[in-house]
C-alpha cells in the first residue's frame, strides 16, 4: 500500500498541494513542507484516537458517510472559486478533534521550521484535513475495510507500516506538543542535532526537512 507521503507526491497529493496553496495565498514549496510534516501527524493521531473502539467506530462512521472520498472526484470546483467556508469549518472540527489540545503547539512547532507563522499553518491544515479523510474514505472503500481491526491495518500501512523508532519518536513527540512552545526545542533538537541518516518513508521525509 502506498505511504501517505506517497500519495502526497502523486499527481492527486500534487494537486491538492497546488490548490491548498492557492486557496490560502501560500507559497507551494512551503505548503508541500507544511503537508509532509503534518500529515502524518494527524495520521498518527488518528491512530491513536482509534485505538480505543469508540473512537475506531467514529472514524469508521465518518469515512462511511461524509468523508467517503467524494472531495476528491472535484478538486477543480472545490478550489476553482475559492474554497467554501463549510470546508474550512469542517476542517476546523477534524483538527480538534483529532488534535484536542496539542492543536496550537502542533502548528506553532510545523510552522517554524516551515518559515511561516503558525496562523498560516492553521489556514494550510484547515482545508487540508478533509481532504485527508477524503484520501481515507477512498482507500478505505478500494480495500473494503469494514471492521475496526481493518481500519487499524488501513492507518498503519498509511503511515508506512513499518515506522523506525526515530519516526515514531518524532511523531509522539509533535503529539505531546503542549502549546508552550518548549516542544520546538525538543524537535529541532532531534533533527538538527541528531541522526540525519537517510532513512525512507517518513523519517527520511522529515528528518530532510528537519534537518536542512
Amino acid at each position: 500500500m502506498a505511504g501517505i507521503l506517497d500519495i502526497l507526491n502523486s499527481d492527486l497529493g500534487k494537486s491538492i498541494v497546488s490548490g491548498v496553496a492557492g486557496s490560502t495565498g501560500t507559497d507551494s514549496s512551503k505548503t508541500s513542507s507544511v503537508l509532509t510534516m503534518a500529515l502524518p501527524v494527524l495520521m498518527k493521531a488518528m491512530e491513536k484516537n482509534s485505538a480505543t473502539p469508540e473512537g475506531a467506530a467514529g472514524l469508521l462512521g465518518a469515512l462511511s458517510g461524509k468523508h467517503d472520498g467524494s472531495i476528491l472526484d472535484n478538486l477543480g470546483g472545490l478550489f476553482g472559486g475559492g474554497v467554501d467556508e463549510s470546508v474550512k469549518k469542517d476542517g476546523e472540527g477534524i483538527l480538534g478533534h483529532i488534535l484536542g489540545n496539542k492543536q496550537k503547539g502542533i502548528e506553532q512547532v510545523i510552522g517554524q521550521k516551515a518559515g511561516l507563522d503558525a496562523g498560516s499553518v492553521a489556514n494550510i491544515l484547515k482545508v487540508a484535513a478533509p481532504l485527508l479523510m477524503g484520501v481515507l474514505g477512498k482507500q478505505k472503500n478500494e480495500q473494503n475495510v469494514s471492521s475496526t481491526g481493518d481500519l487499524t491495518g488501513l492507518l498503519g500501512g498509511l503511515l508506512g507500516g513499518s515506522s523506525t523508532d526515530n519516526e515514531q519518536n518524532f511523531l509522539e513527540k509533535m503529539l505531546d506538543a503542549d502549546g508552550d512552545g518548549s516542544v520546538i526545542d525538543d524537535v529541532a533538537g532531534m533533527f538538527l542535532g541528531g541522526d540525519k541518516k537517510e532513512a525512507g518513508g517518513i523519517g527520511g521525509m522529515l528528518g530532510g526537512l528537519f534537518g536542512k
